[in-house]
């Protein structure tokens, strides 16, 4: 979905003047098309989560279709799993090995994965801060999978992934998901999760699995529920 300045300055609950401030400053990713401003939502919830910038609950209430709406972060993570102590001394190799070590059929051609994951980060870091990363490409990667997936890897060792805090990055959360929208649907509930304290805390001290699900469902309880559809009958 392209967002309007109007949409963007209620969702990041500001003046449409300060908006503008940060177009002018660049510090906001905006495409000027036909003399008008348009944003990203993939790059908007980068952008935000990065820079904990506080926004209305509606930004990650992004309609979706059947398959998003039907997958929790809880239910993405489960099928995706968690890695721990993924061995790369650089950007490159930890992507390799965290490609590798991801759920994913047969027939997708993992090269080729890596090369628009490796392309992406030579364009621009994706790391978020506090030494979290989430590899993807600027078009939300989208393959031939059943179900969206998380896998959540933990480093070895810190690396250089030239994030904005400038902190190593010390776990890759890793998004697939089979449509655009199911990948916005995650993205946004994954930038939800990463604005609670405790949930970033276990994150950071590498928790348990079963830890870090419960986490995971804590914060998903706190996000509010679409509202029904009448039905006709209403």
């Amino acid at each position: 979905m392209q967002l309007t300045v109007r949409d963007v300055a209620g969702l990041l609950n500001v003046s449409e003047k300060t908006i503008y401030r940060w177009i002018k400053d660049r510090s906001i990713p905006a495409y000027r098309i036909n003399e008008q401003y348009r944003f990203h939502r993939a790059e908007l919830l980068e952008w935000v989560t990065a820079r904990k910038v506080g926004v209305s609950v509606d930004i990650f209430q992004e309609a979706g279709d059947a398959t998003a709406q039907a997958t929790s972060l809880t239910e993405a993570l489960l099928a995706g799993g968690i890695v721990y102590r993924l061995v790369g001394t650089d950007t490159e190799s930890v992507l390799r090995a965290a490609v590798e070590g991801m759920r994913l059929p047969d027939e997708v051609d993992r090269e080729q994965l890596l090369r628009v994951l490796v392309a992406r980060e030579a364009l621009a870091s994706t790391g978020v801060g506090d030494g979290i990363a989430i590899p993807h490409v600027r078009n939300p990667i989208v393959l031939h999978v059943p179900r969206p997936t998380i896998t959540l890897c933990f480093l070895e060792r810190p690396v250089d992934f030239g994030a904005l805090d400038r902190q190593p990055v010390h776990c890759l959360f890793m998004l697939v998901s089979p449509t655009v929208r199911a990948h916005l649907h995650l993205l946004s509930r994954l930038a939800f999760a990463l604005r609670d304290p405790v949930f970033r805390e276990v994150i950071r001290h590498q928790g348990l699995r079963d830890e870090i699900l419960a986490e995971v469902r804590r914060v998903e309880s706190g996000l509010v529920q679409p509202r029904p559809v009448p039905s006709a009958g209403d």
